[in-house]
Order: C-alpha cells, then structure tokens, then sequence
C-alpha cells in the first residue's frame, strides 16, 4: 500500500519516512509551506523536505497553503498557544490538504512525525483525535514514532504495516529521535524544536500590531521579518532597516505609496512608511531614521523622502529623536 507522508523537513518527520521506508511502504511525500517558516536556513521554505526528500531518493510535492493558513491565523477556531500559533487549526488545515491530495498521489492513509506529548497544545491525545476527526481523516493518520501507544490505524489492522516495528516514542525529549537519526545516519538536520515564527513573541507582536490596525495579507508577512518597526498613529507605521540587507529587502518588499525616508547626505539606513502620513508624521519618522544615521546625536539630519515608486524626492531637517522617545513608538511585546 501506498502512503502519503507529511514532511517538513525537520526530523521527526524525516525519521518517520525512514521509518516506513524500513518496512518496504510505498511513500509520496508533501512539505506544506506557509510565510511563517524560518526554518529553512536562507534556502526558502520548503529547502529543508526537499533536501530530507533528495536523501532519501523519494520525490517531494511542495504545496504553499500561506493564504488559507492565514484565515487560520486571524481567526482560528480551536484557539492560539503561548502567542499566536494556532497549531490545531493548522495540523487541521494540513490534514485536509493531505486528504485531497491522497486520491492524486494513490495513497491510502497519511504519515506524520508527530509524537505524543511533544507539542503541547497540538501533540496530546485530544487533539490528535480532533485533528483526524475535523481533517475527515480518523484512522487514517499514521504516527509512526508514537504509533504503539496509541490506537491501531486502519493500515496496522489491515496489515499494511507491521505494528510491531513501529515505535512508542512520546514527551518532550528528542534523545531517541536523535538515536534513530544517528542509526539512520541522518545528519545535519534543522530545528529540532520548531521553527515557526508565530511562537515568536517578537514577531508576533508586529504581527498582532498589523492585525489591529489595518489588517495583514500573505504580502505582508515578508515585511514583518524586516528591521525596527515603529507604530507612529493608528493609521501609520515605519519600519527601519537595521543592515544593508534589510535595506534592499525593505526595498523589494515596499508597496506603490509608501513612503520612503533615506539620509541624503550622510550613511543610513532605509525607513519605509506605510499608511496615512500627515506633515508631523513625516517628521516623526524622519527624526526615527535620523537616529540610526552615521551623524552627531546631537546634529541636524536631511533626510530624503518621497512616495513609491516614481514620486518626486523632497527633504525634511530634523534633530535624531532620542532612544527613550524612540521606545515609545517602539513595537515590541505586550504592546499594540
């Protein structure tokens, strides 16, 4: 028979292919990919299950589900976590694509890394048994590394795998993860503890800020990796590239009116402003920008600015606003 494993790359995803492999199943593998991953070491999202997939010579299909992920972030049904990662709704959201995706591929059940206990709020029984029930998918979910400690799977009672030789593996602890890997002779593998960027409390804070104030689309998630964000007025928010990367990443992630505040005379970073910008708003930024500027703290500044993409350039002399100023436009955790 043949299965359809959930891969992100990471490993006990990896170990439960390998797993399977080891009992001669049949596997197709997926990586669902969402903006939120930061798990992929500069490679893109998806590199991780692609470079597990290419080790172990099985072809990979890569589904982006950022938008319908998204829905799930702005209003999840079963609730957040510690911030704002609402792992339940998303296992849920990645089961029902698998689900689709099983009659496509010929699969007749799913395979996953999960572990009993390791995840907090997805990983317990309860909601194991709601994952599978709401993704339409109840007996079909195979979890390898913790499958003898839970109920058989239609694949164990139909005899598709042997449940003997699979695993009873549950908790917090990766040390027999990291055992099997060395077994397997699986190296080099990425966050063992995770790498979304929705339990990130810093992240999460910029993104609960865009949330309450003009809402957030998939095109605006690259932004909200980006340098020092600044929330000026309910209607406007500045963000200032902290190196010459995010620089030209802030670049390539701007949108037709914002507005774009650089030093015209001396060596700084790059601010974009987005929203509704009056003349104090302008100089409020200006005077955040001017802070981060190669120039005197106590010295004027020019700064350059003009609206994207072709708007005609002007220019504002402000005083560099100081740091405790700063930090009160500052957004950071607990506050929105």
């Amino acid at each position: 028979m043949k299965a359809l494993a959930l891969l992100s790359g990471g490993l006990g995803s990896t170990l439960a292919m390998r797993v399977m492999l080891e009992q001669d199943v049949d596997l197709a593998a997926v990586s669902f990919v969402t903006p939120f991953c930061h798990c992929s070491r500069g490679k893109g999202c998806g590199a991780e299950a692609r470079r597990a997939a290419d080790g172990m010579g099985e072809d990979l299909v890569v589904r982006d589900i950022g938008r319908e992920f998204l829905e799930c972030v702005k209003n999840p049904r079963h609730g957040y976590g510690r911030n704002l990662n609402p792992c339940i709704d998303c296992r849920i959201l990645m089961h029902r694509e698998a689900r689709s995706l099983m009659a496509e591929v010929g699969a007749s059940f799913v395979v996953t890394g999960e572990v009993l206990g390791q995840r907090p709020m997805s990983q317990h029984r309860a909601a194991l048994r709601t994952i599978e029930r709401e993704s339409g998918l109840e007996g079909l979910v195979l979890r390898p590394l913790s499958a003898r400690l839970l109920p058989p799977t239609v694949p164990e009672r139909e005899g598709w795998v042997n449940r003997d030789r699979l695993l009873e593996i549950s908790g917090r602890s990766r040390r027999r993860q990291m055992s099997l890997a060395a077994l397997f002779d699986i190296a080099d593998y990425p966050c063992p503890a995770g790498g979304c960027l929705l339990t990130d409390a810093a992240f999460c804070a910029k993104l609960a800020d865009l949330m309450s104030h003009s809402g957030v689309e998939v095109e605006d998630i690259p932004w909200l990796k980006l340098g020092r964000h600044f929330r000026l007025s309910p209607r406007a928010k500045l963000v200032v590239g902290r190196n010459e990367r995010e620089n030209a990443a802030l670049d390539a992630t701007s949108k037709t009116g914002d507005l774009r505040f650089e030093p015209a005379e001396v060596m700084g970073p790059v601010g974009i402003g987005r929203g509704r910008f009056d003349a104090a708003g302008v100089a409020t930024a200006a005077a955040i920008v001017a802070r981060y500027c190669d120039a005197p703290a106590e010295g004027g500044v020019r700064i350059s600015t003009r609206t994207l993409p072709h708007g005609p350039a002007e220019s504002v002399d402000v005083t560099p606003m100081r740091i405790p100023e700063i930090d009160e436009f500052r957004i950071q955790q607990g506050r929105t």
